[in-house]
């Protein structure tokens, strides 16, 4: 929400550029707590994940901690280098990543919602699965957030050099696009959360 509300200034041309600069600055450091949180959500979901519960076992929510950990410092590497060719080059090594788990994620959750594991499927467990195919969702909402994002710092650097009217407009469709997109995000993750406690099916 701390970033859709800031949004309207980072593409309001009635501000200086270092303002709406400031703006998006304040976009990028509420937003790369979302992110964390939304990398946790994979280990954090698995840990809790009951014995017995699936063919994998605990011992692989317990090394998905470590995967994650590193991980987590190529997302905080990419935003305390966000300014730079480097931190632009670590975003695209993060959303690589991105491109391995969210398949695996869908896979895992479709497979062993038709009963062939590695999930448990029987009533009362399909709720997991269910949770895990979500997740997979809303990284993929938030893996075209991110492009979004990398797109303002590209394109800022290009104002730098001047008022640009072509870039202006591509700003202002980009971050429009992005709001749309967030009432989708929200929704995504508060399904998640409910098929966590509510255990539905």
């Amino acid at each position: 929400m701390g970033v859709f509300q800031t949004s309207y200034n980072v593409i309001n041309r009635k501000l200086s550029l270092e303002e709406r600069r400031r703006h998006m600055e304040t976009a990028y450091r509420i937003d790369i707590l979302a992110r964390t949180g939304i990398i946790l959500l994979l280990p954090l979901g698995l840990h809790g994940l009951p014995l017995g519960h699936s063919a994998t076992g605990r011992d692989v929510a317990d090394r998905m901690w470590l995967l994650v950990a590193a991980w987590m410092a190529l997302c905080w590497g990419a935003f305390i280098y966000r300014e730079s060719d480097r931190g632009l080059l670590l975003t695209k090594l993060d959303e690589r990543i991105r491109f391995v788990v969210i398949p695996l994620l869908f896979i895992v959750a479709i497979s062993s919602l038709l009963g062939h594991g590695p999930l448990a499927a029987e009533p009362g467990q399909r709720w997991f699965s269910a949770k895990m195919g979500v997740y997979a969702f809303t990284l993929i909402i938030g893996l075209k957030l991110r492009f979004i994002m990398r797109e303002w710092t590209t394109m800022f650097r290009v104002l730098a050099q001047g008022p640009n009217t072509e870039v202006e407009a591509r700003l202002d469709k980009s971050i429009k696009f992005a709001r749309k997109i967030a009432y989708v995000y929200w929704v995504s993750i508060a399904t998640v959360a409910f098929f966590g406690s509510v255990k539905p099916f």
